[in-house]
This record gives C-alpha cells, sequence and structure tokens, in this order.
C-alpha cells in the first residue's frame, strides 16, 4: 500500500507541471494605426489566470501585502528572434483592468497604477494597502490588462512585419502562467498613403522649347507606408496619347520620357510599357514608417521640341508598383498624367531689319522698279498650322505724318521661296500658306516696287514717304 500511495502521488506531481504550461500574450497591431499614426488600445487582454486565491501575499511578519510585478528577464527591448531588429519597451504600456472580473480591491490607499512599461526591475501592477487591515482583496478567475501603443511611438520607431518578442516572470507563483512572453505582432503591408488619380501639366511658353538641357516635369509628391523593405516599380499604361488643338489625334513614343526622382529614391531610365524596377536601392522600413520621393519625367530638349510642341494634350497613364523585395506583397497606384500645350505663336522682326529703305535716283530705277530681299528679317514660331498674313497700316503712304497720293499697293510683299508677290493694304493678304508648326524659323522676306509702281512716283516731291507694314498669324 505505500508504493502505490507513492504511485499516486507521482501521478498527481506530473498533472500539476502540466497545469502550469506557460500561455504567451499576442498582441496584433493594425496596420491602419501604424500607417497613420493612431494610438493603439487593445481589448481587455488575458495575461494570467488565478483559479485559487482572494487574497495577497505577506511580507516575512505577515503584516504588509506584497505587490504583484512584471519584470523582464530578456533586456530592455521587444526584439524579432530571427533578425537584430527591436522596439524600445517603452512603445508598449499596459495597465491591469480586473481580476475575475472585477478590479480588485483597493482598500485604504491601494490604487490601480496607470499605464506603464515593461522593465529590467520590478514594476508594479497592482498597489495593495499598505497594512494587512485594509489591503483587501481579489476575485478568482482571468487576470486580464488593457495594452497600448502611444501615436508617439508609431513616429518614433520603425515597426517592420514580424513578431516582437519580450520574456515576462511575475512573482505570484498561483498566478498561471508564472513565465510568459509578450509578442507584438506586426503585419506584412505596403500602401500608397498619397494617391493623385491625374496629374496636369502646362506649357504655356515658347521658352520652354529653348531650353538647352533636358527638359524635367514634375510630378505630385509620393508617400509610402510600409512594415517591409520595398522597390517601387513602373510602366506606362500604352504609347502617348495626342489630341491636337483642332481635334487630330495621334500618338507618340512613350520612350521618349524617362522616370526619375528629385533625389536619390529613384533610378533614372526610358518608360516602357513593362514593369521595371526603378529603385535605386532598397526603400528599407525607417522610423515612422513612411517613405517619400518626388518622380519627376525627364525628356531631352530635342525630344520636347519635336515630339512636343504642337498645340494640344498629351496623355499617358503611368502605373507605380510597391514591391515587398521577397515580392510577396505590392500595392499598386495608378496616375493619368495630362501634359497641355496651349496655342503659342511669336513674330519677332530683328532691330537691323526693321527699315527697309527704297531710293529712286537714277532713270532706271524709276523706269525697272526696285526689289530687295531681307534676310531673316521675320523670326516667327507657331505651334499650330498657320497662315502668314501681311498688310499695313494705311492705303496711302504718309509724307512728315501726313497723308499723300501715293497708294500703299505699288509696294508688293512675298517670302523667299514663294512666286507669290501681294500689294501691299490695309486688308490682311496671305503671304504663307499651310505652314505647319515651327520654332524660331527665320524668314526672308522679299520687297517689290514693280516697274509701274516706280513710274508713278516721276514727278513726287523729293522726299521721304513711309507706310508701317504689319505681319500676323491666323491658325488653320
Amino acid at each position: 500500500m505505500k508504493k502505490m500511495k507513492a504511485f499516486l502521488i507521482g501521478i498527481f506531481t506530473v498533472c500539476g507541471a502540466t497545469a502550469m504550461k506557460a500561455q504567451d500574450v499576442y498582441l496584433s497591431v493594425p496596420e491602419n494605426n501604424i500607417f497613420n499614426r493612431i494610438e493603439f488600445t487593445s481589448v481587455p487582454t488575458r495575461v494570467m489566470t488565478n483559479a485559487n486565491r482572494t487574497g495577497w501575499d505577506y511580507t516575512f511578519f505577515g503584516f504588509t501585502p506584497v505587490a504583484p510585478t512584471f519584470t523582464s528577464v530578456s533586456g530592455p527591448n521587444f526584439t524579432q528572434p530571427s533578425s537584430s531588429f527591436t522596439l524600445p519597451g517603452s512603445t508598449l504600456l499596459w495597465q491591469l483592468e480586473s481580476m475575475g472580473g472585477q478590479p480588485p480591491a483597493t482598500g485604504y490607499s491601494g490604487s490601480i497604477p496607470g499605464f506603464q512599461s515593461f522593465n529590467t526591475s520590478a514594476v508594479k501592477w497592482f498597489e495593495p494597502a499598505g497594512s494587512i487591515y485594509f489591503a483587501g482583496g481579489f476575485n478568482r478567475g482571468n487576470i486580464n490588462f488593457t495594452f497600448k501603443i502611444p501615436a508617439a511611438q508609431f513616429a518614433a520607431n520603425a515597426y517592420r512585419a514580424g513578431n516582437y518578442t519580450m520574456d515576462i516572470t511575475q512573482n505570484y507563483n498561483d498566478f498561471v502562467p508564472r513565465n510568459f512572453k509578450t509578442i507584438l505582432v506586426i503585419p506584412q503591408s505596403v500602401r500608397w498613403l498619397t494617391s493623385s488619380l491625374t496629374k496636369y501639366l502646362e506649357i504655356s511658353s515658347l521658352n520652354d522649347y529653348r531650353i538647352t538641357g533636358t527638359r524635367v516635369l514634375s510630378l505630385d509628391n509620393a508617400e509610402l507606408a510600409q512594415t517591409v523593405d520595398l522597390n517601387v516599380w513602373a510602366k506606362a499604361a500604352a504609347n502617348i496619347q495626342f489630341t491636337s488643338s483642332k481635334g487630330v489625334p495621334g500618338t507618340r513614343n512613350i520612350g521618349t520620357l524617362k522616370l526619375g526622382s528629385n533625389g536619390s529614391a529613384l533610378t533614372t531610365k526610358a518608360l516602357s510599357v513593362d514593369f521595371q524596377n526603378f529603385s535605386a536601392a532598397n526603400l528599407s522600413v525607417v522610423a515612422g514608417n513612411r517613405n517619400s520621393f518626388l518622380p519627376e519625367l525627364y525628356v531631352s530638349a530635342e525630344d520636347f521640341k519635336n515630339f512636343f510642341f504642337e498645340a494640344g494634350t498629351y496623355t499617358f497613364e503611368l502605373n507605380f508598383n510597391a514591391r515587398s523585395t521577397d515580392n510577396s506583397i505590392n500595392s499598386l497606384q495608378n496616375t493619368a498624367v495630362q501634359l497641355k500645350v496651349l496655342p503659342l505663336s511669336e513674330i519677332t522682326i530683328p532691330g537691323s531689319g526693321r527699315n527697309v529703305n527704297f531710293n529712286f535716283n537714277t532713270a532706271s530705277q524709276y523706269n525697272e522698279g526696285q526689289s530687295q530681299m531681307i534676310p531673316n528679317q521675320i523670326v516667327l514660331s507657331n505651334n499650330e498650322s498657320f497662315e502668314l498674313y501681311v498688310k499695313s497700316d494705311e492705303n496711302y503712304f504718309k509724307k512728315g505724318g501726313l497723308q499723300t497720293n501715293i497708294n500703299s499697293n505699288i509696294l508688293q510683299i512675298g517670302i523667299d521661296g514663294s512666286s507669290v508677290n501681294v500689294p501691299l493694304s490695309k486688308t490682311p493678304q496671305k503671304i504663307l500658306f499651310n505652314g505647319t508648326p515651327v520654332l524660331d524659323r527665320g524668314l526672308n522676306v522679299r520687297y517689290t516696287i514693280p516697274s509701274a509702281g516706280a513710274q508713278s512716283l516721276v514727278g513726287k516731291e523729293n522726299t521721304t514717304y513711309s507706310i508701317n507694314v504689319y505681319y500676323s498669324f491666323t491658325a488653320i
């Protein structure tokens, strides 16, 4: 019988050890709190259970209650076992919520401490009254705590995906478990915080096409939230679609545009219809869990002038894809880029070409007339198809500001390379037909007073006669 008794006691001992198995505390932190830096507060969470007792331990002499405590036995930080990443112990705060469904009795000056963090020194999670006479008790059952991560902690630390662990011990034998792990679970996630469905760019000056260096078109600032290291991939959905100011459709090669960034985040390379990795290096998780960069489009001065000069609208869709470095998760963002080139035109006459002088000194000049070609007298720019017109301010030449009877139509004007010569009048006359978009084109202008007009000047007073000549565009 004694052996049987000893055998039974052995069985009871083994069962008791099984009941003491540790139960870890898992706290899953939502990505929304991390990315938006919103305070995280858990629901009441069971940390321990108490099946047996309703009163506190007391000191050796039995008069002073022993406060229950937590102590970190793994160090001051939460750590990822598979890496060197850590979070400070201060990132997680906790406070007793209930024991057996109710707060423990506070008695005379007993209290539940406010939110505090784990430490390598013992931290009290309840403060019983200082005397046995007032200490009170508590209910059996679950011992629940409320946990929180303040918003400032999300801004101050880098929360990488994975489990962060801290080993905790507590000082009451009857509370189960005696030792446990507190584990912060950070999800794998990537999210665009900025989303621009349309980026509108406008060109309103011809000087933009006179720049000799690379043309830079800045897009909207891009901000990514992440708990994993990632790369930024990009492509264009199709070639550039063009609609002229007159409604005529067309296309441009997307390869004329390069994508990069203001700074070192993206490497610069030509866009294509296939995704390419544009990250100069992995975008690592940083404090605050956000990375930002300013995407830019680049086009050479020559390509900008050749392919983006014509007035109208150039559109294409730019597709960004933020991918984790192991390609397990990703987040897409699409931006429709619209480049609007306004109708632009300009006529300039260099100072050296502002005066055209005809001198009549000989009989042959009166009999045969005269003609002059002024090289590059007009420099014109127009990003639409156009026609060029000429007219005078009056139908007669003036002498000393007064009108004479010399008709303006004795002077004929044309463009070098064209057989058209039009008599000058107040009514605009077309001298260039079906002009195509052009930048800073110099025109040689031909001025002619034919023999009939020259002969009409015979007998006129020897003096200076003048008239103003105006050039203008009409879009077609």
